[in-house]
């Protein structure tokens, strides 16, 4: 018998050697000497950055417009204002998420309304969707969670039939394709994030995209606190918001997005061996291959936990000694987004017009989500830029758990 690494034995995954994330590459470098150096900072200052981040964003994504703001969070709400969401309707929205998926439907007015999520691709479930949507509902945001794509084959008949608006909130998926089509062109809008922990990263930002040009000028406006973009003066149109991205990250961005592909390409091919060795491990339950996901983007990655094939060894004790063994795991989000006490009666009205009806989410229970909660473990897209060897060893150290279950169960 091998002793396990939280024991004091060696560690099975000595050879997974992580690196550092974000890195910088020659072009990040050049492109944010030459924002430093010409002194427009601001956007609004005569830059050049924010309008070459939006043409290449857009042009990668086959999009026609793109409009570069502060961070992911602000993203979703520009694109809801965009789609004129008004106080006291209703937004669908995951359960299953980092909280700005939901949290910006509350911040612009309206009531979210939370649908299941299906525990095999951590995406909403489709089949409960039709369920939430009533007669106040004018649109839904999903989530490519973890670079995985929804199924646009079934959700996009169904939110056309109901005449609702699509916002794919995509900051997992930089890359992510569809039957050969960029996620985020489906809906009206696609969001994502360039925040430090993401595959394309400026420590803040985010960026919107659409092929829509009302919606498009729309969100120019209103990202610009009113202004017409390009312009610095005094007269504001609409009752907009600052959210623009300044110069020094737009230059930072353009130079990631240059590397985005052979990353992405590096984290597929790792992620491709990696699951040959998961799915063969009773217990380890990876993510249906769907072969009209033509290319994955990452942010990171999950697989789900089974305690009965490990002799009933918590999910946290399997965490804690796969740790151990050299490979960073962790629980992802602990709970459901309606759980969170951001969501509760008394922190959320303040936000909605009086004598909203607001749901009681405390009492809410969907079993997709909470099955996923109790099961998820995550790891981090920079895992799968390690070399072929240190990757496949992650699967080593699970099995060198399961062989030896009896020594961590008290």
């Amino acid at each position: 018998m091998v002793e396990l690494a939280i024991h004091g034995g060696p560690a099975a995954a000595e050879a997974l050697e992580i690196p550092e994330w974000p890195t910088m590459n020659e072009a990040s470098e050049q492109y944010v000497q030459e924002a430093l150096d010409s002194g427009h900072w601001c956007r609004n200052a005569g830059g050049e950055f924010c309008d070459r981040l939006e043409a290449e964003f857009a042009a990668y994504h086959d999009a026609k417009h793109a409009v570069a703001v502060c961070n992911g969070t602000a993203a979703i709400e520009l694109a809801l204002l965009a789609c004129g969401v008004e106080p006291g309707d209703e937004v669908i929205v995951p359960s299953y998420s980092f909280i700005a998926s939901a949290s910006a439907v509350p911040a612009v007015g309206a009531v979210p309304r939370f649908v299941d999520t299906d525990p095999r691709t951590y995406n909403i479930d489709v089949d409960h969707l039709e369920d939430v949507i009533t007669d106040r509902t004018v649109g839904v945001i999903g989530v490519h969670f973890a670079g995985y794509p929804m199924d646009m084959d079934r959700l996009i008949p169904l939110v056309e039939s109901h005449d609702l608006f699509l916002i794919e909130d995509a900051a997992h998926a930089q890359g992510s394709e569809w039957n050969g089509e960029k996620v985020g062109t489906f809906g009206e809008f696609g969001t994502f994030s360039f925040q430090e922990s993401k595959s394309l990263p400026s420590g803040e930002g985010g960026i919107v995209v659409t092929d829509d040009d009302v919606l498009a000028e729309r969100a120019r406006i209103l990202h610009n606190i009113g202004r017409e973009q390009g312009t610095t003066g005094y007269r504001h149109y609409r009752m907009g918001r600052n959210y623009r991205l300044s110069e020094i990250q737009a230059a930072l961005a353009l130079g990631q997005l240059e590397k985005l592909d052979a990353e992405n390409r590096i984290r597929e091919e790792n992620e491709r061996r990696l699951l040959e060795e998961l799915e063969a491990i009773p217990g380890i339950e990876t993510k249906p291959r769907d072969e009209r996901i033509t290319a994955r983007g990452y942010c990171l990655e999950n697989f789900r936990y089974d305690p009965d094939a490990f002799d009933g060894l918590s999910r946290d004790r399997f965490i804690e000694a796969l740790n151990a063994e050299g490979v960073p795991v962790g629980d992802g989000y602990e709970m459901p987004m309606y759980r969170q006490p951001a969501f509760f009666r008394n922190e959320i009205g303040r936000l909605l017009p009086d004598g909203t009806d607001i749901p009681d989410y405390r009492h809410l229970h969907l079993p997709g989500v909470e099955e996923l909660c109790r099961t998820n473990v995550s790891y981090n897209h920079k895992v799968l830029l390690a070399d072929a060897e240190g990757v496949q060893s992650i699967a080593t150290a699970i099995r060198k758990i399961q062989d030896n279950t009896d020594t961590l169960i008290e």
